[in-house]
């Protein structure tokens, strides 16, 4: 498993990450506000304790496929601070998503280009970043009186993963389809994928971050992303047994183990053109384990395959800033701690927002969806190590 809770050398004390979250929301990375205009939703966000104490929580905007947005941020983050806070109170928490297609397939970037193009400033448009991590740091530093379990049934992307890869338990279906997209809207993978992406075995971690390569199924626990693989067919039940457990002495990897497929028979699936079988996941290690973008491409062209030309094309596509930047982040986190990896991240996030690759890539994919991003420079070899360093200061 790659939670924090498990990796991280010692789980951030609760004081310690409040004052974190003070400091995130400060003026100095911009207010806590809302970047859209749209009211708040009152029920986008579900929460239905049991007498037990456990929770099943709801992400609750289904026609937006569930899309994590400030509104559901700050409902969430008070709940998770005082279940942390309740030591007393043992608690199993299980989230899903509304509407079977989704368990959350990113976060409101358009609100963020809306507030860019604006004019707010490039602090002010990381309002939600800075809420959004500190909710993700408040998920992956649970005490041991907290247990969650992401049901990701479904699309998750961005936003979602950051709601779960950091808990201790993600249980993906034949429905899961995950991906961190970024680079294709000149962004990078955020939400903690410093920790977690450089984390995974085989270059899986680096491959993912460049090419937004999606994971279907099965793959996303053979690749480190889920702990758990369950058929969707069972998930009603599971999710009924989770919540009904007794928290004070509850066995969750007993029961998880009891519903899941073996690892060595998700192995044993069969694979599609693009899964990971053995041989795929020794071309990812040898081609995406090089000390620069050029030289994943250089490798990359050397296997000669129809896996190695596809993802030539998807890096083709991408922003060469985001590339670059995304391929740095990957050495800085895996040297960084899970806080540090938040820090960073926070910083970048604004060097992104001074620059236009962002908006040019929202708007050529998710506004005028034209699919022809102008990337600014427009070749890799015009991104200098310079700018590269710029976004980690």
């Amino acid at each position: 498993a790659h939670s924090p809770r498990t990796m991280a050398s010692s789980a951030a004390p609760v004081r310690r990450l409040a004052r974190v979250a003070s400091h995130l929301a400060s003026s100095s990375f911009g207010p806590r506000r809302r970047l859209s205009s749209a009211p708040s939703a009152s029920d986008d966000v579900l929460f239905s304790e049991l007498k037990n104490g456990n929770v099943l929580i709801t992400l609750n905007r289904p026609k937006a496929l569930n899309a994590l947005d400030l509104s559901m941020v700050e409902k969430l983050t008070p709940r998770y601070e005082a279940w942390t806070e309740d030591a007393k109170a043992s608690r199993i928490l299980v989230m899903k998503g509304e509407g079977g297609k989704a368990f959350c397939a990113g976060g409101d970037i358009k609100a963020v280009y809306d507030a860019k193009r604006s004019g707010k400033s490039p602090r002010e448009c990381c309002g939600f970043f800075a809420s959004e991590y500190v909710l993700n740091q408040l998920i992956g530093t649970l005490p041991s009186h907290l247990t969650q379990v992401a049901i990701l049934n479904g699309i998750t992307m961005g936003g979602g993963v950051g709601l779960s890869v950091h808990g201790q338990y993600r249980v993906a279906t034949d429905n899961t389809l995950f991906a961190m997209p970024e680079t294709a809207i000149g962004f990078f993978c955020d939400v903690g994928g410093s920790f977690f992406l450089p984390r995974l075995a085989r270059n899986l971690g680096m491959y993912l971050a460049l090419t937004g390569a999606r994971l279907k199924g099965p793959e996303v626990t053979v690749a480190g992303v889920a702990t758990h693989f369950v058929p969707s067919g069972d998930i009603e039940a599971l999710e009924k047994e989770l919540l009904e457990m007794d928290p004070l002495n509850a066995d969750v990897e007993a029961v998880l183990g009891r519903f899941a497929t073996k690892m060595e028979d998700l192995k044993a699936m069969p694979e599609d053109s693009q899964g990971l079988s053995e041989s795929r996941l020794q071309a990812i290690d040898r081609c995406f384990g090089h000390s620069s973008v050029e030289a994943i491409i250089g490798a990359l062209e050397k296997e000669d395959t129809d896996w190695a030309s596809l993802n030539l094309k998807l890096l083709s596509k991408m922003s060469p800033t985001s590339l670059k930047v995304v391929h740095q982040q990957m050495s800085e986190g895996l040297a960084r701690d899970f806080k540090q990896c938040f820090e960073m991240e926070l910083i970048m996030t604004e060097r992104f927002m001074e620059r236009e690759d962002f908006c040019e890539g929202v708007r050529a994919l998710l506004i005028d969806k034209d699919k022809s991003p102008k990337w600014n420079p427009p070749s890799l070899k015009e991104v200098t190590g310079p700018m590269v360093e710029a976004f980690f200061k």
